[in-house]
Formats: structure tokens, sequence, C-alpha cells
């Protein structure tokens, strides 16, 4: 590979002679060959976009202060569009896990967007005087984890977890009027409409979204301005409300970006990605449950409950000929248990918020867009090969429901509990329906029992 030398404060570096970045980022690579996942991984392309963004606006913003030339300030919005359009996202070699306040990344964007800039402008632009002018990683990268979530948030979460809804909920209104047996404990309880059990399912998932659009809000809020502490040294005090306006046009309507109330807060704590995080393990937690009542009722055919049949997808086992399992839940399972884990890094990570600076910028913002990449596929792919295609095997269901003893519940206010009890434990040891043992038992004639233990009626609650 051909090298060529850069220079910064601390002396000359060989740097690969094509790339567009320079001295301190290639510092950064030969310093942190730790994980291998730089910050143009899949799930952080969003990152690298955000530093685009953010340098486009500042400037734009510098611009508007007249502390930049016309002719830099266009040739540094012209680079950061292309890094923000992802047209340089091999440019940023960075492995996620470096330096704390996310500096590497920082002059990893600084660098790359000053390079293509000089060219645009055929003149000397400088990554520190005229990129980062008015800027300090310490506001940078907080900003960008920010912008970053918003974006994968809106774009990719928010499309999965409402079409998710909708499948759900076409699902439940095909189901209606199908009646099975209720279990708490795992055990048989009263009889439930399938279409109630999904209707809980797509509940769940509005109350998620109404956290998460609540949180929202709040990503919105910049921390750009604050630069090294908070104070805002070497930025002008209008700068944070101009570049606020900048980003707002950036990301267009309906994201409408203001400057945070506090920038001391908002370098030294992380608690709006922590405050995301636990929404996201909530949202995690709540496809986990649909996952494993999904395989449940699809458990068997024969020795399980055999409520549902899964859509066959792919061969089940190596060894046993015929078997089919059920995958994707299995998978969205796995993918809701890296979200949980992804929630104690961003917890760990955000009690690093030593004075005036969290040092663990880098990591957050790696679990945090993870965990929305990894929510957001999981939701599709239980959309499209599960909710949508699974058949209900009625014949087991009425099976059910007729030998239930729990049923008998029903009979509570006409004859009491330890009448009832004792009618519920003799069906169940005879393996008999309940109705039959209920006529022997009481002097109830068997047309009104017929009446009273009717699953469909007592689905619907009340006495």
């Amino acid at each position: 590979m051909k090298y060529r030398i850069e220079k910064d404060s601390l002396g000359e570096v060989k740097v690969p002679s094509k790339a567009l970045w320079g001295a301190q980022t290639q510092r950064a690579v030969n310093n942190f060959p730790i994980s291998g996942i730089k910050m143009d991984f899949p799930f952080t392309k969003s990152f690298v976009s955000s530093l685009g963004l953010i340098k486009d606006a500042a400037a734009k913003a510098n611009l508007r202060l007249k502390l930049i030339s016309s002719k830099k300030s266009k040739a540094i919005s012209r680079a950061a569009k292309e890094v923000w359009q992802e047209k340089h996202h091999h440019e940023f070699p960075i492995d996620v896990f470096q330096t704390g306040s996310g500096t590497s990344s920082n002059m990893n964007a600084n660098e790359v967007i000053a390079n293509l800039a000089s060219k645009y402008a055929k003149l000397d632009v400088n990554a520190n005087d005229d990129v980062n002018m008015s800027q300090s990683s310490n506001d940078v990268i907080p900003t960008a984890i920010k912008i970053s979530s918003h974006m994968d948030l809106t774009k990719k979460l928010y499309p999965a977890l409402d079409k998710l809804i909708i499948t759900i909920q076409k699902k439940a209104i095909s189901l209606k009027g199908t009646i099975k047996t209720g279990r708490t404990h795992l055990m048989d309880a009263m009889p439930v409409d399938f279409a109630e059990e999904l209707y809980a399912w797509s509940s769940q998932l509005k109350s998620s979204k109404e956290m998460l659009l609540i949180i929202e809000k709040k990503l919105l809020e910049l921390p750009q301005g604050g630069t090294a502490v908070g104070s805002g040294i070497n930025a002008h005090k209008n700068f944070s409300k101009y570049f606020a306006q900048e980003m707002t046009k950036l990301l267009g309507k309906g994201n409408k970006c203001v400057p945070s109330k506090n920038f001391y807060h908002e370098l030294s704590a992380q608690d709006c990605s922590v405050q995301l995080s636990g929404e996201l393990k909530n949202l995690a937690l709540i496809l986990m449950k649909i996952s494993n009542d999904l395989r449940w009722m699809n458990s068997g055919p024969l020795a399980g409950l055999s409520e549902i049949e899964l859509k066959a997808l792919q061969p089940g086992s190596s060894i046993m000929p015929g078997k089919v399992n059920p995958v994707i839940p299995e998978a969205v399972a796995m993918a809701s248990a890296d979200v949980i884990g992804n929630d104690v890094s961003i917890t760990v990570a955000a009690q690093s918020g030593n004075f005036q600076l969290n040092v663990m910028l880098p990591v957050i913002a790696y679990n945090l867009l993870k965990s929305i990449n990894l929510l957001s596929g999981a939701m599709n792919a239980l959309s499209k090969n599960t909710i949508s295609s699974f058949k209900v095997n009625k014949k087991n269901l009425e099976v059910s429901l007729s030998k239930n003893p729990i049923l008998v519940t029903a009979l509570n206010p006409i004859i009491g509990y330890e009448k009832s009890a004792f009618i519920a434990k003799k069906a169940y040891k005879e393996n008999r329906p309940i109705i039959d043992v209920a006529a022997e038992e009481t002097d109830i004639p068997k047309a009104k029992l017929a009446k009273l233990l009717d699953p469909s009626k007592l689905a619907k609650g009340g006495i």
C-alpha cells in the first residue's frame, strides 16, 4: 500500500495515499484495533450520516454569523452533504471502542470533509479551524447520538412497529368469535376470544409507541453549542439557535430542532439515551412475550397445544425428517435478548458522566442504534412471516374447551365455590366434559347448563 505523510500536533503519521482522512483518524485506527466494528457498521451508518448533517448545519450557521467565508462554507456544506448521503462511509475506519468522547470520530468527519472541501473550494480548508468551527467533539458526538437515533427511530422503527400493529389487528378481526381456552400460570383458565388475545398484543405495542413518541421530542433538543464543557466557549452566542434552524431544514418538515435548555446537562449526562434505551428494552420484552405465546400455541403438533400452525419456512432438523420449528419467533426472541443486553451496556456507559463530560459516548451510540435496528428487523419478520400467515386449529380448540374443568367457574354464583371445585376435580380425574359431570352432581337441567357453560358467552365476561 502506498502512503503519504500527514502532520498533527504530535508529529508525522503515515496515511494511505488514497484515504480522505488525515493524521488524527490514522492515529485512532492504529490505537484501537479492538473489535473490528467500525463506525460505518450497518447499525451505525446513521451515526456517520449525522456527523455529515452536523458539519453541514454548522457551516451554514457560521456563514450566517459571518465567521467563515461563503466559499469555504459552501465547500464544507457540499462535502458534508456527500457524507450524510452515505457517499464516503468507507472513509470512516475507526473502531467503535475508541476515545470515550468520540473525538476520533469527530476528527474523522472533520478531516474527510476538509479534504473534500479543499478540492471543491480550491483553497486550504482546515479540519479544526474551519470544519470544526464553533464546535467541540464534546457537543458534536452527543448531538450525533440524538440525531442518528431520531433518524432510525422515525425512518425504520416506527414503520415496522406500525406495520406489526396493523398486521395483528387484521388477524384479530379475522379471528373474532374464535373461542379458545385461556391460560394463567400456563394452566387452563376461563375461555377467551382469540381476537382479544391478539388485541392485547397490539395494545402493548401501541402503548410502547406512545412512550417512544414522548422521548422522540427530546431527541431534537440539541446539545450543539455547548462546545467543550457546556459554557459555549469559542462559539457565537447565536450559534446554537442558528444551528438548530439549519438542522431543522436538513431533517425536513415535522422535525423542529431547538437548542438544549442546559448544555452542561447534555454534555455531562446521557439521560435521554437511557430513557430511549429503556423503552426499547420494554418493546423487546413485548416482542418476546408475543413470540413465546406464538411458540406455545404452535407447540406440537401432537404432544403440545397445537392451537395454531405457523407457516413452514424451513426444515427444522438435520436428523429428524419432517420436523418444522417456529424459527421467526425464536429469532425475534434472540434479537430481543440482545436489546436487553444493549440496555445494560447503555446503563453502565451512562453512569460514566464524570463532571462535565460522559466518556463512553461511542458505545452508547453503537448500542442504541443497534437496538433500534434489531427491533425494526425483528418486527418486520414477525409481521411478514408469522402473524399474517398462521392458521388456527379450530378442532383442537373445541376439544380443549369441552374438557376444560375451569368452565365450572360460571356455576360459582349458583352452587358455590366448594361444590364447583368438586365438580371440576371429578371432571378432570375422569377426563369427562364438565357439562356431563355438572348434570350428575347438580339439579340444574342440562339445557340450562349448556347456556351457563357456553364458552362463547363466558369469554365475554360478566355474570
